[in-house]
């Protein structure tokens, strides 16, 4: 390299050293054109007031829900079956019918029954002639106490056996164990059906029940009386419930406890069967301190926010409750009416001035 290289390239790093060393107090005398262009605030001399959203703490009212999802049971269910054979000789219902509490659903032959039943009624007068002059002549002293006690004994056969014929002509009509609704029958008029023949499903639908889990670690926190507010997938409408009976065993395999609801469904828009989601209310309470999950900043030995106050603002380590999607429950640590800061967090140091934009 000639010496007029060495001497010009000497030259250009000295300048390029000035220039480095220089630069900076441009940029604070005549602000940095990069930064207006960025729009962040431009640099002044001194510091400055920084622009901010906050939100006034005012009491709000507060759900302890968890989101799970369940199936919708009927109140009651159950197949419809009769106690005993025979071929059926009438069908009471329409499928699809509300039918009342004893209206017969089924007849049965009972022909047979009815003519041992005839039977039977003969013997029993039979028998109670006899027992009659038995007695008499017992009083008499005509015959033994053994020989009349005899008479008596048929005579109370006679009247068992007419019991058990009238239990079984009861069991030829099978009549609706409650209030509801029958659906599709299985069966014609002039089948023959046993104990183990479907005839048709018979449901109580008003109320409904929904049956649903949830994890084993709010065991504590649900009880009888709580609220639910659910959905399903044929309405847009919401519904809503009341728990009324929780399984007092949590589920080994799925950690899970097993809970059931009430809800009134006069207009039949739930069905057994249907999928649920469900909101399960634990705990309302009509007063919390709320303020948006971006204002609270954590710390290795707890949380804090920051609050406004006269321009300034100022560090409050709180103490944190309820988490919902937006918003985080403050038990302790600042009062209600306080202006808490709800952006620019990670630029706030205690002391610093802001002038507040936007009040939520």
């Amino acid at each position: 390299m000639s010496k007029a290289a060495r001497v010009t390239l000497l030259v250009v790093i000295i300048l390029s050293v000035v220039a480095w060393a220089l630069y900076p107090k441009f940029d604070v005398l005549f602000g940095s054109s990069d930064n207006a262009q960025a729009g962040g605030p431009p640099r002044a001399f001194g510091g400055g007031t920084t622009p901010v959203t906050a939100t006034v703490i005012t009491p709000t009212k507060l759900e302890n829900k968890i989101s799970i999802t369940g199936s919708i049971l009927p109140n009651e269910a159950l197949e419809v079956k009769s106690e005993i054979a025979g071929i059926i000789t009438g069908i009471h219902f329409e499928e699809g019918q509300d039918i009342k509490k004893g209206e017969p659903l089924i007849s049965l032959n009972d022909d047979e029954l009815q003519a041992q039943l005839e039977k039977l009624k003969y013997s029993k007068k039979l028998n109670e002639e006899t027992e009659f002059r038995q007695k008499k002549l017992l009083e008499k002293g005509a015959i033994s106490k053994e020989e009349y006690d005899i008479s008596l004994t048929q005579l109370n056969t006679s009247e068992a056996d007419i019991k058990l014929v009238e239990a079984q002509l009861q069991k030829t009509i099978i009549n609706a164990p409650f209030d509801g609704v029958v659906g599709l029958r299985e069966v014609s008029q002039g089948a023959y059906v046993n104990s183990s023949t479907v005839i048709a499903n018979y449901y109580s639908l008003d109320p409904v029940k929904i049956e649903f889990s949830i994890p084993g670690k709010y065991v504590g926190e649900v009880k009888a009386g709580d609220k639910i507010n659910f959905s399903v997938d044929a309405f847009l409408e919401p519904f809503q419930g009341t728990v009324y009976a929780i399984e007092p065993q949590i589920d080994p395999e799925t950690r899970t406890l097993k809970i059931r609801a009430f809800s009134p469904n006069k207009e039949r828009k739930l069905l057994p069967g249907q999928f649920a989601r469900i909101e399960l209310i634990m705990e309302t309470i009509p007063d919390a301190m709320l303020v948006p999950t971006q204002a609270v900043v954590p710390e290795l030995n707890g949380h804090k926010v920051y609050v406004a106050r006269a321009g300034k603002v100022e560090s409050k380590k709180v103490q944190i409750g309820i988490r919902t999607a937006e918003n985080v429950q403050i038990i302790e640590g600042i009062n209600l009416q306080d202006t808490v800061i709800t952006s620019g967090i990670l630029q706030m140091r205690p002391g610093a001035s802001v002038s507040i934009t936007s009040v939520n």
